[in-house]
């Protein structure tokens, strides 16, 4: 039996494995000799000693396949176990890039996804559902309760199968059971052999992927088992968990020396690792003991606790040394918390532990992974696998850390984990059993533990405090991404975060860990040079406070929303305050911040923020129960009120030496996927602190941190230690903005959830229009989110569409296409524009602008404001009781103070204050009076009166009585040249109580102090004299304290000696500086009359809607209105300051520097007008060229310039020079020429004979022939003619250029050839990047910059020469016809050398080179002259045709050409005549004899052996017309023409009848050839078309061609009998677009205007136009016929015609009727018709292979021509060089190819060697693009942008209207 070895013939094994099956299922007994065969033949078939090449490990696979199915053939064995499944979920795992679906709507878990088949067997109607490509990988979850509802499971996974599967039959599954332990562990042996403990931490990554490779067909084995379905997967779980199976195999025991020598190998990778095998116990003992309590983290991370002595530690080092260059040290913490158990210990006790150890150690092979995940339908398999993953967590970070591929590792570790997390039921049981959460924490702590350095924060030498370093790998490249993001996703589940606010232990570690983020990345602002290298290491730091810090806290704060949960949030306040206290005191805080350094990153305070809002908003706690005592306050407002600063500074350029990375810090701050976790719970934080602390002291802080302190003085001049003058005006605009904001932000103060979502968006559209997509991603996520999960809030649908209207995506002619829009309704900028929430929200500063100017506009336009309105003032939603002290900031006599001096400032025109300064005081102003104390008594003042004002200005804290307070004399430090200082202080400066300047009872050491910077009170000092009140409460003597050493810097210069004091006099109010400024805004004396004199009633109203929008005078009347309505003491004072009259403000002295602007004002004005006038002349000039210019989407305008048709009296026509700017007429010797742009052009062929347009094929059925379109029908008509005739009389029969045309266009400006040569020159030497080619020939018109490739030159002539040869001759028909013959007989003799003829040639060459070859060359012979003589004529055609079509296919309209002002045909006309009279016909060969005269020697014609020429009824009339015309000598006389016209008209009438003939059943055509011929004898007989019918049956009698009809039916309309009116309508048609080709020649040849009419009437009408019409003739009775004018005898000349076909048919009898049949109503040209829904287009082709390479394409695109489905940028297609779009765009469209890009939805144009992105004609609902599909949202087409793109291709304006053009170098 041994015999049978590995090498043995599938029978043989078949026959085996059925024996040992037979025998393993009788024998019970495990120790039987059957089980031991199969295990001696499975060691020998798959030891990796076997060999590990293909055959080797194919033979395996063959035994395994073989043994598995007991002998059966395997695919029956497939089939057997799949009637097995229970298949209640999907599972299908997926790999990157894969197209899936994800529905909110019937979500559970946010990563819920599904795959496409089960997406569309589900019901999503109406869903909130996206499209997404997959960018890790991912598993469908249908199927899963836990994950999403129910009502969203598809078809096949709705029905709960589990009773009706039958259990599987014992001996089925038998041999699986038993091969499958030794299959897996000889994989396991494989990977053991294979991997090498890296030298120096550089893995080969060569033997790797070595390994894997070997290993690809076993994995693969494995995966097709796994699709087996449940039963399968059981057993394969059944061994993947089996302990005994393990231990058995591969514990290394027993005599097989290759598995212990794989075992040994296994240890070392272990201790490799730095982890532990518990057994080693001794060793490991030792290490602790001598470890101690103390064990340094990095050691413990690399292994110290491992026996192998050299472990990771080493490297580590190593790896800091090189990493160290030039950075700070990394700091190395040391523990005892930690449990060393988590890091590292591993042991393994099955086989699914080893095989994720090894998939962990290789990196997370694909296969792997997706083998893993494919067996997690199996719930027993999913627990084990969970808690596998769990206990090997530790050991994914290490690896993580050390990967070179960590993105890539990532990907692969989120695609396990989230399988694995989302389901909240596992996740719990994992966080009981596994201690999940402990792992999680300690692995994050000990990964960010490793790139830890000392914080430069504060005290630089000092400082205990340790934050991480954003310029290590592992946070610049995002490498703590994948356990983050573990770790939000298990807080998600409810009973998970629970567990982990309980935990004190694990929330104190979790602060830990946050506090490794608070203060990283400080900014020192440089005071000197600029920086040298600007690090750009924000990135790192704001990510990583996002995902490390913000996330888990919105986590775990979606858990705190009720009552009862209010001890989770004690318990995270607590340990917050907690940390915050020791960050505090490692950093050595005192009370100041260090100057000039900012950091963004608090996570802290930021936590601390967001419970506490939480707490109040939704857990009814009280706010000052969390809070702690004063002081830590002070402490906590801080570094968040430094932020704030140096926002400001960084907007006032303070920072500009930091370079550009300190600006992008500011807005990443407070852009709007970073504010809500940064900005927002800064501020909230600064106002539960002002609510708390005392109010002056944080006014004055404000003031000091923004170092504008020394600016409020009443004095004119003033110095400032710490700023610049230039800087000082925003930095005061900075502070007062942001009390403002401080004080009127409402967020988390007591807004709705849907206040704020409102609020938000209202700001986002006041600053602009906004896309829905652009709104969903500028509008905060958590607070809100926006999916409308939480139950109760209004959705964001229904929010947006309360405050903004839908402007529909319109399309501009220019090209541009827009958007659909939001824009806010009109009551919204009445009553919602709140411009402190636009502030706050703004990332760019010119958006407040933006919104500023749309509020204007619109008071403009609904007439509620002229002039220029200020910020409205908007009345703020309810404040929470809790933060009721917050108002009392604005009730502080420090505020007061401020404003005072300020309002003083500003009505003395003091330097450094703008508009923006006083709109915020009087907003301060307006917050103070809408939220005054309840009453006010008005007698108060009197109370208290000493020790209440014995420092300050005003008598007491109210802003209502303090507005009234007059204040007489101020004293102020002034430098001595100040104006102030010449004044004598008045006698009674200290006399006067109530000015609180000079009290005499204070304490000299105070006054000597308080008379520092500002006024008698110092802001400094005052604060200064807060804080030790609260620091040292118990002593009473607070004012003598001694001053901290460390402040003196800050003191006011008061010592310097140039400062000296001066008293002002002031004697003004708040209330009275009102009035005055609203005297000084008006410009009026006496402006402000209190409006309640006149009416009581405005006193009651509260709310006046006049007052609501406004400029600064409407503010100010507010205010007071405001004031009055107070208190009656207000009133009256207002009263009487109105009746004082006031004196004038003291007129604006203008100094020399403001002179000088107000002359540059006057002398800018003057040149402004003097531009004005030299404008209008140069628009009255250029207007004609202008409306020339901008014709490309509305060539209906009317145009001056008419090419070359100067007025009738000048004899020749004048051609203006865009470059040299002269005019002239164009000669021989300096001819001008047109600018065109010739370009090549299939767009005729693509006509089809259908009205019903081609749809784009979005199935396997449906399939596209280009069978019906123009060009195949014309191309094999010029073949069928090319094999049985003549060939140079061939290529005289019809016209080429229905693909591959020359189109010839102008923008109608004409240049001197020379001048054109020398601008190209220019242009060749001009270095800029140009989207067109100099080389090419390619330049934009100098004038209107539209695209050209050439210049057509105007040929020199009269204009009159038109009216002249227009005059109508008599002579007689015969006599014309000879002269036509004359003319063309004479030899074209080539014209002179001039420089005219020159160019002629240079133009024709750049015709011949626009177009390939291919559709140039047809004639038999190549380089035969008919060649070129067919393109030339060709050219005339296509451009003829094309101009029809841009006309709609026929005249009806008239008029001149639409495209005639841009037409240049004449011209063309003439190049191509010059060189056709080169090429002379033979006159026995001219067809214009054969048509006017009767041959008589046809027989000897036919006997020669050559093969005869085309008979004259096959030949295409309008070819022979514009042969006869370009042949003779130009310019033509019109009579010439109408002669030409006339003799073809009769042949065309002809070939109408004969096609007729055909058409018609056998009966008809024997009817009307019998009476036709009674009629003959009539006079007019040559003119009735019954006679000539039946003249032309009976001499086609003569020959064969109406035999054999029976058996073919030509699609003949043998049904229906033609009647005299149908046989006619049937004529005219045939003839119409002869006429209508006619029509347009005669237009562009000869002038005069195209008459317009009605379609019935065409015919008649052209026919009248063309003179075909006999002078005589009355509409009553007209038929076709009548147009005929015979040049000779008609009856004999139709029989000459006749004859030839029936000579033809007797040799070709087949071919006769196919080539008389010809096809005259094409279709226009139209694009293939989309399906409504892009899906269709996406489903079917995203995952269809090219038709070449049979592979699915990286990028597919569909031509929308014609439907072929290419690879773009596919290297697999590309032929010489080209890649497939472009080879396409050359066969398809003769170099212009449109391709939807499928991926993208995008279309995509290639014109040439260039191609543009044109946009897209899928919108989705709210009418936006989804370029990429990045958003996934469904789309539909968009009729009116399709339309226009068709426009755009059918008039070839590609060029001119797209802008964004590049070269493609082939490669699309």
């Amino acid at each position: 039996m041994a015999g049978v070895g590995a090498g043995a013939s599938a029978q043989e094994k078949r026959a085996t494995a059925a024996r040992l099956k037979a025998a393993l299922s009788f024998s019970a007994a495990e120790d039987s000799e059957a089980a031991g065969e199969l295990q001696a033949l499975l060691e020998r078939a798959l030891s990796p000693s076997a060999g590990s090449g293909s055959e080797a490990v194919s033979e395996a696979l063959a035994w395994c396949r073989c043994l598995l199915a007991g002998g059966e053939p395997w695919d029956s064995f497939v089939q057997a176990v799949r009637a097995y499944d229970p298949a209640t979920l999907c599972g299908l795992v997926w790999t990157a890039n894969f197209v899936a679906y994800r529905c909110r709507t019937c979500g559970i878990s946010p990563c819920m996804s599904l795959c496409a088949e089960c997406f569309h067997q589900g019901e999503h109607a109406g869903h909130d559902y996206n499209m997404f490509r997959s960018q890790a990988g991912g598993a469908c979850d249908c199927g899963d309760g836990n994950v999403m509802r129910e009502a969203g499971f598809c078809k096949r996974h709705r029905i709960k199968s589990s009773s009706e599967v039958p259990s599987v039959p014992k001996d089925l599954l038998l041999m699986s059971e038993l091969v499958l332990p030794q299959f897996i562990f000889c994989l396991i042996q494989y990977l053991r052999e294979g991997y090498d403990e890296p030298v120096l931490d550089v893995p080969s990554e060569k033997d790797l992927l070595k390994i894997l490779q070997i290993l690809e067909p076993h994995i693969s084995f494995l995966e097709d088992l796994t699709k087996m379905g449940g039963a399968m997967r059981s057993v394969l779980t059944q061994v993947l968990t089996n302990q005994q199976f393990y231990k058995d195999l591969s514990s290394g025991g027993g005599e097989n020396t290759c598995a212990k020598k794989s075992h040994e190998k296994y240890l070392v990778a272990l201790k490799g690792s730095g982890l532990t095998f518990p057994e080693d116990k001794l060793a490991c003992g030792v290490q602790e003991q001598a470890a101690g309590a103390s064990t340094s983290v990095v050691q413990g991370f690399a292994g110290a606790t491992s026996t192998s002595g050299q472990g990771d530690s080493s490297d580590e080092e190593d790896q800091n040394g090189s990493q160290g260059v030039g950075k700070r040290k990394r700091v190395k913490l040391s523990s005892s918390t930690k449990d060393q158990s988590i890091m590292d210990v591993l042991k393994h006790k099955c086989f699914l532990e080893e095989l994720l150890f090894w998939t962990i150690k290789y990196e997370f092979p694909q296969k792997m992974v997706t083998f893993l995940l494919n067996m997690l339908p199996d719930q027993d398999y999913k627990i084990a696998f969970t808690k596998t993953f769990v206990q090997h967590y530790a050991f994914i970070m290490k690896t993580l850390k050390k990967s070179h591929e960590s993105d890539t590792m990532s990907n692969r570790i989120v695609h396990i984990s989230v399988q694995l997390f989302s389901n909240e039921e596992l996740a719990r049981q994992v966080t009981e059993e596994c201690q999940l959460l402990d792992i999680m924490v300690t692995v994050l702590l000990y990964m960010m533990e490793s790139c830890l350095i000392k914080s430069e924060l504060q005290d630089e030498e000092n400082s205990l405090h340790v934050v991480v370093n954003c310029g290590e790998a592992l946070l610049k490249n995002n490498t703590y991404w994948p356990l983050v993001s573990d770790f939000i996703n298990i807080l998600s589940h409810q009973s998970v975060a629970k567990k982990f606010l309980e935990d004190h232990r694990l929330l104190v570690t979790w602060m830990n860990f946050v506090s490794f983020f608070q203060g990283m990345n400080l900014n020192k602002r440089e005071l000197n040079e600029h920086v040298e290298f600007e690090s750009q290491t924000y990135y790192a730091a704001f990510a990583a406070e996002l995902e490390a810090c913000a996330q888990p806290m919105w986590g775990l704060l979606s858990h705190c929303k009720v009552r009862e949960t209010q001890e989770y949030t004690r318990n995270v306040v607590r340990y917050c305050i907690e940390a915050l206290q020791d960050w505090f005191d490692a950093i050595n805080f005192v009370d100041e911040p260090t100057p000039n350094q900012v950091t963004f990153h608090l996570p802290l305070h930021r936590y601390y923020a967001m419970f506490l809002s939480k707490a109040v908003k939704c857990q009814e706690l009280d706010l000052d129960s969390l809070l702690p005592d004063q002081e830590m306050l002070m402490k906590l407002m801080v570094h968040p009120l430094q932020i704030q600063a140096s926002l400001s500074e960084i907007h006032s350029n303070m920072w500009v030496r930091n370079g550009l990375q300190i600006k992008g810090q500011a807005m990443t701050y407070v852009q709007s996927h970073f504010c809500n976790s940064m900005i927002d719970p800064d501020i909230y934080l600064l106002q539960v602190c002002a609510s708390r602390i005392d109010p002056d002291y944080f006014i004055s802080s404000v003031f000091e941190r923004f170092k504008v302190v020394d600016l409020l003085t009443m004095a004119s001049q003033h110095q400032n230690t710490m700023l610049d003058s230039e800087h000082e005006k925003s930095m005061l605009e900075g502070a007062l903005t942001f009390l403002v904001i401080l004080l009127s932000l409402r967020l988390h103060l007591g807004m709705t959830d849907d206040e704020i979502l409102r609020a938000e968006m209202v700001a986002q559209l006041c600053m602009n229009d906004r896309t829905h997509s652009s709104l969903l991603d500028l509008i905060p996520e958590n607070p809100n989110p926006k999916s409308g999960i939480i139950p109760g809030s209004l959705s964001f649908e229904s929010m947006l569409s309360a405050v903004a209207d839908f402007k529909a995506p319109v399309f501009e002619p220019g090209g541009s296409m827009q958007q659909g829009m939001y824009t806010p309704k009109a009551e919204v900028w009445d009553k919602e524009f709140d411009p402190v929430m636009v502030i706050l929200r703004t990332v760019y500063r010119r958006d407040v602008q933006s919104a500023m100017d749309r509020y204007t506009a619109f008071l403009k336009q609904s007439g509620k404001v002229n002039g220029n309105p200020w910020p409205p003032y908007k009345k703020r939603t309810h404040l929470h009781s809790s933060y009721k002290g917050l108002m009392r900031l604005l009730h502080c006599k420090t505020l007061h103070i401020v404003l005072f001096t300020l309002l003083y400032k500003i009505l003395m025109d003091h330097q450094n204050l703008s508009e923006h300064v006083l709109c915020m005081v009087l907003y301060l102003i307006e917050l103070g009076l809408e939220n005054s104390p309840e009453q006010e008594s008005d007698e108060e003042d009197s109370v208290g009166g000493q020790e209440r004002c014995h420092d300050s200005w005003f008598p007491g804290n109210n802003l209502v009585s303090n507005m009234r307070h007059l204040i007489n004399y101020v004293r102020v430090r002034v430098p001595e040249t100040a104006p102030e200082v010449k004044r004598e202080p008045p006698a009674s400066t200290s006399s006067d109580g109530s000015a609180a300047s000079q009290n005499p009872r204070r304490p000299k050491g105070l006054q000597r102090e308080n008379s520092g910077t500002v006024q008698v009170f110092s802001l400094v000092a005052e604060r200064r004299k807060k804080f030790q009140e609260i620091i040292n409460r118990n002593t009473t003597e607070a004012n003598q304290a001694v001053r901290p050493k460390s402040s003196m810097k800050w003191s006011a210069p008061g010592a310097t000696p140039q400062l000296t004091t001066a008293i002002l006099e002031i004697k003004e109010s708040i209330l009275s500086l009102l009035v005055k400024l609203h005297h000084k805004l008006s410009g009026k004396q006496n402006s402000y009359y209190p409006p309640w004199l006149d009416d009581m009633e405005t006193l009651i109203q509260c709310e006046n809607p006049k007052y609501l929008h406004g400029d600064g005078m409407t503010a100010v009347e507010r205010i007071l209105l405001k004031a009055a309505l107070q208190s009656r003491l207000n009133k009256r004072i207002i009263e009487e300051i109105c009746r004082k009259v006031t004196p004038p403000v003291p007129p604006k002295k203008i100094s020399p520097a403001e002179k000088k602007t107000l002359d540059k004002e006057e002398r800018r004005q003057k040149a402004r007008e003097r531009q004005q006038k030299l404008l209008a002349e140069f628009a009255s000039r250029q207007k004609s060229f202008m409306e020339t210019a901008m014709d490309v989407e509305l060539p209906d305008a009317d145009i001056a310039m008419e090419i070359a048709t100067a007025e009738q009296h000048v004899s020749e026509a004048v051609y203006d020079c865009v470059i040299c700017g002269q005019s002239g007429p164009s000669t021989e010797e300096r001819p001008a020429g047109l600018v065109v742009l010739l370009q090549a052009s299939s767009v005729l062929g693509q006509c089809r004979n259908t009205t019903e347009p081609k749809k784009l094929p979005t199935s396997e059925k449906e399939q596209i022939y280009p069978w019906d379109t123009c060009a195949t029908v014309y191309e094999a008509r010029l073949a069928t003619l090319q094999h049985l005739f003549k060939d140079s009389s061939c290529l005289q029969s019809v016209s080429i250029g229905w693909e591959g045309g020359v189109y010839v266009q102008t923008c109608g400006h004409t240049l001197h050839i020379d001048c054109h040569k020398s601008y190209m020159e220019s242009l060749r030497n001009d270095q800029v990047l140009q989207g067109f080619s100099v080389d090419k020939g390619e330049f934009t018109c100098p004038l209107c910059r539209q695209f050209a490739n050439s210049v057509l030159p105007c040929y020199p002539g009269n204009s009159v020469e038109r009216s002249l040869w227009q005059c109508h001759s008599n002579k007689n028909m015969q006599d014309l016809i000879k002269e036509v013959e004359e003319l063309q007989e004479q030899l074209g003799t080539f014209p002179s050398e001039t420089n005219l003829s020159k160019e002629m040639e240079s133009v024709m060459k750049d015709i011949k080179s626009t177009t390939q070859k291919k559709y140039t060359d047809y004639s038999k012979s190549p380089g035969s002259p008919d060649n070129d003589f067919l393109f030339m004529y060709s050219v005339a055609r296509t451009n003829l045709e094309l101009e029809l079509v841009h006309r709609g296919g026929n005249l009806c309209l008239g008029g001149a050409s639409t495209a005639g002002k841009r037409s240049c045909l004449h011209q063309l006309f003439h190049v191509l005549a010059m060189h056709m009279r080169l090429y002379s016909i033979d006159s026995a060969y001219n067809p214009w004899k054969k048509l006017t005269q009767l041959m008589h020697d046809e027989n000897s014609q036919m006997s020669s052996e050559e093969q005869p020429e085309v008979p004259v009824l096959y030949r295409d009339v309008s070819s022979l017309l514009l042969i006869q015309i370009l042949t003779m000598p130009q310019p033509l006389r019109k009579e010439h023409f109408t002669c030409i016209i006339k003799v073809l008209f009769t042949l065309l009438y002809i070939q109408a009848h004969v096609a007729l003939s055909i058409k018609c059943n056998a009966e008809d055509r024997m009817t009307w050839m019998n009476s036709g011929a009674l009629k003959k004898s009539i006079s007019n007989a040559k003119k009735s078309w019954e006679v000539l019918l039946s003249h032309v049956i009976s001499e086609l009698f003569k020959g064969k061609i109406y035999e054999r009809e029976e058996t073919e039916d030509l699609a003949m309309d043998s049904t229906s009998a033609w009647c005299p009116h149908s046989i006619e309508t049937y004529l005219q048609q045939f003839c119409l677009p002869f006429l209508r080709i006619t029509s347009l020649l005669q237009h562009h040849l000869f002038g005069g205007e195209l008459p317009s009419c009605q379609e019935d009437e065409e015919f008649t009408v052209l026919a009248n136009c063309l003179g075909l019409l006999p002078s005589s003739f009355q509409s009553s009775q007209f038929s076709s016929a009548s147009c005929l004018d015979w040049p000779v005898p008609a009856f004999d000349i139709i029989s000459q015609w006749c004859s030839e076909l029936v000579s033809f048919a007797d040799k070709h009898p087949t071919q006769v009727k196919i080539l008389l049949i010809q096809e005259t109503k094409w279709d226009l040209p139209r694009l293939l018709q989309l399906p409504e829904n892009y899906n269709t287009i996406f489903q079917y082709y995203h995952r269809k292979s090219c038709s070449v390479c049979s592979k699915v394409p990286k990028d597919p695109a569909v031509c929308l021509v014609c439907g072929t489905f290419v690879c773009l940028k596919g290297l697999c297609c590309k032929q010489q060089s080209y890649c497939e779009c472009v080879l396409h765009s050359q066969n398809c469209g003769a170099g212009t190819g449109i391709f939807l890009l499928i991926n993208a939805s995008v279309i995509i144009i290639i014109r040439g060697h260039r191609f543009c992105l044109w946009g897209s004609v899928y919108l989705d609902a709210h009418g936006e693009e989804d370029r990429d599909l990045r958003r996934g949202k469904p789309l539909y087409i968009c009729k009116e942008r399709y339309k226009v793109l068709e426009q755009q291709w059918v008039s070839h304006t590609f060029d001119h209207i797209n802008k964004r053009w590049g070269p493609h170098y082939n490669g699309l």
